[in-house]
């Protein structure tokens, strides 16, 4: 036996490192798996590296408008390669940045694959093929996910690609059909789109981003076709056929089946949970339709494991991941007072352009579950602030209980929208009312006092429109 600890951690991304920094913390003895670098997809190939990248769109975008601000600027072009090369040598930085933060919590990193074993053990196989076995009181399973893949839309790494191909591309391709408008889909979609590619994407659902408001989602599709993005919802690929140069791409739309032909299809139809071969089945560890079923504290139904992140039934989302990190650890420590996560009030967020971010009830939700609402929208085409920042696209839209005045969501899309929403989080963790929103003095001008002038709209007492 090599060593024995308080908590062994498998998987080090936005779950794994912050269950194992705070459990150091607590005074455990810790060590967390890894089997390729430290900070999960999350930092690595997710939610970093993409915000690089659309970073790059972006300033590419401000330079093909700059008469708009007054500013001429000679002929510009993207070179696709330094824009992938400097995303990658973010998410490097940040890989770093957590090795340095678990040498300083003294946490040790086991490489390699990790599985579960019965008897509170795990065991690390490292490249070499050695596997070495560890024990500890308590494991938690932080092993994360990967890209759905279609049974009609094999992945191939070149013609048919997951999000990880599509971060390291050598060459910008002419078209690209994208299968999926969840955040990956339409965050990828803007980056290829603004930088020249031809994107055409497929929805299953009968609106973009499904999950989101259905204002969202209208103004969103929008401001895409704007930008010359094809777009079809309720619709299906049936078959892939990349025997020639490019792809041919089968359809099933409402109008009918259609061919499409791109350079590359990009599959981003959602994320499934690495369960397989980490010993689940070994330990008796009980899972359900594709997750591992934990209570409100993510202990198993095994005695001493644990479980956290996207391997769980709760939102795959990096900051839900590390929320329950917090809360695991801290219950295993036998801290008082650990309350138990509120999935209602988790805030999503997708960073195209225009920004999304949401919290709570959508308008539709709200309704259905029996709420009489007060709903109220703010344009920042009314916004000094976003026509001062040439960026008047998007709104702030609010819903509220009309009998108590229950903030119960809020609906954002528009420029830096995904820094705003925590205001509303906060107030909704703390029982805030639409009155109280009414009376909070907010900064002008901003684009956050947009969230005052919605409320404003929804009490029926707006002063800017």
């Amino acid at each position: 036996m090599a060593s024995q600890y308080d908590l062994i951690v498998v998987g080090s991304g936005p779950g794994g490192y912050v269950a194992a920094i705070r459990a150091s913390q607590l005074g455990l003895k810790t060590a967390v798996v890894e089997r390729e670098s430290l900070g999960g997809i999350c930092l690595n190939w997710g939610c970093i590296p993409t915000k690089a990248l659309l970073k790059s769109a972006q300033v590419f975008e401000y330079i093909k408008h700059s008469k708009d601000y007054g500013i001429t600027v000679g002929d510009s072009s993207a070179d696709f390669g330094a824009v992938i090369k400097r995303s990658r040598g973010v998410a490097d930085a940040m890989s770093k940045g957590v090795q340095f933060l678990m040498k300083k919590n003294k946490i040790d990193v086991l490489s390699g694959n990790g599985a579960v074993k019965p008897g509170k053990k795990v065991t690390v196989t490292g490249t070499d093929g050695k596997a070495t076995d560890y024990e500890a009181k308590n494991i938690i399973i932080a092993t994360g996910g990967r890209a759905r893949q279609l049974p009609t839309v094999p992945f191939d790494g070149e013609k048919v690609i997951e999000y990880r191909k599509a971060m390291t591309l050598e060459k910008r391709p002419d078209s690209m059909l994208i299968i999926g408008s969840g955040a990956i889909g339409v965050e990828f979609a803007y980056v290829y789109a603004s930088m020249g590619t031809k994107v055409t994407i497929i929805e299953f659902m009968p609106t973009i981003v499904p999950v989101e408001d259905e204002d969202v989602s209208k103004e969103l599709l929008r401001q895409y076709k704007k930008m010359g993005v094809q777009i079809f919802t309720s619709s299906e690929v049936s078959k892939v056929d990349t025997s020639g140069k490019g792809c041919k791409v089968a359809v099933k739309t409402p109008e009918g089946e259609k061919t499409f032909e791109a350079d590359i299809v990009l599959s981003a139809a959602g994320v499934v949970a690495n369960i397989e071969n980490i010993g689940l089945e070994e330990t008796g560890i009980k899972t359900e339709r594709g997750k591992i079923v934990t209570d409100d504290f993510y202990k198993t139904n095994v005695d001493g494991y644990y479980a956290i992140g996207d391997v769980t039934k709760g939102q795959s989302l990096a900051h839900v991941a590390s929320a329950e990190a917090i809360i695991c650890v801290e219950k295993i420590a036998g801290l008082p007072h650990v309350e138990p996560l509120n999935y209602n009030n988790i805030p999503g967020c997708t960073y195209c352009t225009p920004e999304i971010a949401s919290v709570g009830y959508t308008e539709k939700a709200a309704r259905e579950a029996g709420y009489e609402l007060k709903v109220g929208k703010f344009p920042f085409s009314a916004s000094g602030k976003a026509k001062a920042a040439g960026a008047p696209e998007g709104f702030v839209k609010v819903i509220f209980d009309a009998k108590y005045g229950e903030f119960l969501g809020a609906h954002f899309i528009g420029a830096n929208v995904t820094e705003m929403i925590a205001e509303v989080v906060a107030a909704r963790r703390l029982e805030t009312t639409g009155h109280e929103i009414l009376n909070t003095v907010h900064p002008h001008p901003t684009m956050s006092e947009a969230i005052k002038d919605a409320t404003e709209a929804a009490y029926d007492e707006a002063i800017h429109l």
